[in-house]
């Protein structure tokens, strides 16, 4: 099997689309000799801030000198940087030999999804490759994501809103109750910034399951010390002057959480020290978030894609905007049929100067058309591009170089904005 005929076929799965269980997974890895028993494991999950909480995890044990994979999703450009060992992507060919592996040991009658067969996939990397310590994001809610078969050192919840409603319910209570599916019986638990329904939820779990809790603003923090640098502190461990390489504000409680989540881990055999605390945190590589591919006008890329996520966008393009009064926001738009586009926009529409509507390549995009009759009105200025590319070549025309472009509202545009930049393709298994 070649990778290109390894993508295909794992391309061919996304018909399965999302079917959230467990028994597929155990039977897959048993079938394997369980890869997952052969590392320790940090599981995180949460509605927003999980994959850059996981990041910065395993940045600070890389640091330390573990051998660490790292699976997240989606990817943005490569499905290739889903699984990485000390920051180094699988290999083609590895994830054609695997596939074929893969392939070869699934029993008739059972039909794994493109998610369950590549977190079989990054298990069985790990294990070969020597890995000590694996950083899990969790891919969908928690209780019947294909990750939540380990059996972690620790985990974490970093936040919880609205989002995938149509598998997770439509009530910040029934979403804590999936998200908190992660926490097992006497592992420890960190908590970002989550209070109401869900908090009680995570608490009451956590409480049944006899696993300690730790929660944000109570046994740990992060304050920020002037525009770059903060502190954390929490019961164990005072540290000053730590800098993030990762950009706004929202990202010194997704910092606080994995050094909480380390000093978890540290008291189950994973000891992470300061000198990799700060090494970790201060080189962390995530792409997609808050990042500047292009200055002069800056290009600005984001995969928020909820309203919680944009208001975080909002308050970095609010700060941008402060040292820049004359500058422009030029706004690229694309979003999933199933997000919320008007609770999306609420804080952005105010702070762009005019938008550019689009979609992503993938079928459950919603197209620009519907967007513009959803949302077009919320704007002072709004034209339609069909696809990312036309997008990006029409709001470049509308930039002057003091201006800012942001494109925004789907981890699936982001990608295609970061190909286009690059000038190279994407891997259509995005999902």
């Amino acid at each position: 099997m070649t990778y290109s005929s390894a993508i295909e076929y794992l391309y061919g799965l996304q018909k399965h689309g999302i079917k959230l269980g467990l028994e597929t997974m155990r039977t897959l890895l048993g079938r394997l000799g369980h890869p997952e028993r052969r590392f320790k494991s940090l599981h995180i999950g949460g509605t927003n801030g999980k994959g850059s909480t996981a990041a910065m995890t395993a940045s600070m044990l890389q640091a330390a000198g573990y051998q660490v994979g790292l699976y997240t999703s989606p990817h943005l450009v490569d499905f290739r940087e889903r699984i990485r060992v000390n920051q180094i992507m699988i290999a083609e060919a590895q994830v054609a030999e695997m596939t074929e592996r893969l392939r070869a040991i699934v029993p008739s009658g059972l039909t794994p999804t493109f998610f369950e067969l590549t977190t079989a996939m990054a298990f069985l990397h790990f294990a070969e490759s020597g890995v000590e310590v694996a950083v899990l994001e969790v891919g969908l809610g928690g209780r019947f994501d294909a990750t939540n078969v380990v059996d972690p050192e620790a985990c974490a919840i970093t936040t919880i809103a609205l989002d995938h409603q149509e598998y997770l319910g439509t009530t910040e209570a029934a979403i804590g109750f999936e998200k908190a599916g992660i926490i097992k019986p006497g592992v420890p638990v960190v908590v970002g910034r989550i209070d109401g329904p869900a908090w009680e939820v995570i608490r009451t779990t956590a409480a049944d399951r006899g696993a300690p809790l730790m929660r944000l603003g109570e046994d740990f923090q992060a304050v920020g010390i002037g525009p770059e640098a903060f502190s954390f502190h929490s019961r164990s461990r005072h540290l000053d002057g730590l800098t993030c390489a990762l950009a706004g504000r929202h990202q010194l409680d997704n910092a606080a959480c994995a050094v909480a989540l380390l000093d978890a881990a540290g008291g189950r055999g994973i000891p992470v020290d300061e000198p990799a605390v700060r090494r970790g945190l201060q080189t962390v590589p995530w792409q997609g978030r808050l990042e500047v591919l292009e200055r002069n006008p800056d290009l600005l890329v984001d995969g928020a894609h909820n309203p919680a996520a944009a208001l975080v966008l909002a308050e970095y393009v609010t700060e941008w905007r402060a040292s820049r009064p004359e500058a422009r926001v030029i706004l690229v738009l694309g979003m999933m049929r199933d997000k919320d586009p008007a609770g999306f926009v609420e804080p952005l529409c105010g702070l762009a100067t005019e938008a550019v509507l689009t979609q992503a390549d993938l079928a459950r995009s919603a197209t620009a058309l519907e967007l513009q009759n959803t949302i077009g009105s919320r704007f002072r200025r709004c034209h339609v591009a069909p696809n990312a590319a036309e997008a990006l070549a029409l709001a470049r025309t509308r930039a002057g170089a003091q201006d800012l472009i942001c494109v925004t509202g789907s981890l699936m545009l982001v990608g295609e904005v970061k190909a286009l930049v690059r000038g190279c393709g994407v891997s259509p298994l995005r999902g």
